[in-house]
């Protein structure tokens, strides 16, 4: 509007719609709003099959009205602009301008695959959810993105939960607080380690480092490939992960499992170099004092997990800068029905001599 960019929710690009301010004034940079008339639909609208989901009801979900490959196909776009606009890539980059978001196993049709929901109280106390960036709770009676048996934060007296792993290795049980992070989708856990593997392909006695190590999701796996004569340190800030990684990685004695700040931790008590780096921040990425202490540390290959698609942008920008190049991009659709989307990178020596 004017010189000003309105970020609109429920439209496509290239639609024409009735658009209502939601946020903002005069005087601000930018504003938010909702397209509440398509007067022009985009070839891939569809119906949203959630009855909360609209203008002014639900904040949960933002692709409800998106035909699933058209989600897909936004998703890649905004991984590919990130890549370009703050990560400095080529847009003709191979493996930026082929990218593709793929489907995982384990949801209905983009639906019915989140393993664990949160929901908020009405005034009456029945569950709901609340309206994009509002405290407006809107009733919900059934959230169509939730598992048919998901656990529902808050109302579970069980404390830890045991989770079934199927990958090219095996099949592995972990234990995970009901209250820690764990991957909502189904199909996301399987992916994401095998990814990893494939990308590094440990050998026997190499040495590991997995950072952001939650409760051993990859670190175990590592140590399986890297056998006996290898080495694995995992480093994680929650100290109850910490202590269920403990548990998971029984088998593995010899993993240290290194509790704390990432960045302090590498700093003060891992002065060694490794093989093969594993990084999985939260969604501010890992950020340069991170990845120059990997940078340095890393011998052949450094796997990136990333569930936002700015930060990885910026961290493969400061790799790069440090010598590092990257090497291979995948990126899955692990939250159908909204705009988020995890991306797995692996990254070589420019120059390995």
């Amino acid at each position: 509007l004017g010189d000003r960019v309105v970020f609109v929710r429920h439209t496509l690009p290239g639609e024409r719609v009735v658009l209502e301010v939601t946020e903002g004034t005069e005087g601000d940079r930018f504003l938010r709003g909702d397209a509440v008339e398509v007067l022009s639909p985009a070839a891939g609208r569809v119906e949203a099959p959630c009855v909360v989901a609209g203008p002014g009801l639900c904040g949960g979900c933002d692709f409800q009205h998106v035909a699933l490959p058209t989600q897909r196909d936004l998703k890649a776009a905004v991984v590919q602009e990130q890549l370009r606009r703050l990560g400095g890539f080529d847009a003709d980059h191979p493996l930026v301008a082929g990218l593709r978001v793929v489907a995982v196993r384990g949801d209905l049709d983009g639906l019915r695959w989140r393993t664990r929901v949160e929901y908020a109280a009405t005034r009456h106390g029945d569950r709901g959810m609340r309206a994009h960036r509002s405290h407006r709770v809107i009733p919900v009676d059934d959230c169509l993105i939730a598992a048919p048996h998901a656990r529902v934060v808050g109302e579970s007296a069980e404390p830890v939960v045991i989770e079934q792993v199927e990958t090219s290795q095996g099949s592995r049980a972990f234990e995970v607080d009901a209250d820690g992070f764990w991957q909502v989708h189904p199909g996301a856990p399987s992916v994401l380690v095998d990814t990893v593997l494939e990308f590094l392909a440990v050998q026997p006695g190499e040495r590991v480092l997995d950072l952001y190590s939650g409760v051993g999701l990859f670190a175990a796996h590592l140590a399986a490939a890297a056998g006996p004569d290898g080495a694995v340190v995992a480093v994680e800030g929650s100290r109850s992960a910490c202590r269920r990684a403990e548990r998971n990685l029984a088998e593995f004695p010899d993993v240290r499992i290194l509790p704390g700040n990432v960045e302090q931790v590498l700093e003060r008590h891992v002065p060694e170099s490794f093989d093969v780096v594993v990084l999985d921040p939260p969604r501010e990425g890992a950020r340069r004092a991170v990845v120059e202490q990997v940078a340095a540390r890393a011998g052949r290959a450094i796997a990136y997990v990333a569930c936002d698609p700015a930060a990885l942008a910026r961290d493969l920008a400061t790799f790069r800068d440090l010598g590092w190049e990257l090497a291979d991009l995948r990126a899955f659709d692990l939250f159908p029905m909204t705009h988020h989307v995890e991306c797995v990178a692996l990254l070589t020596r420019t120059d390995p001599g």
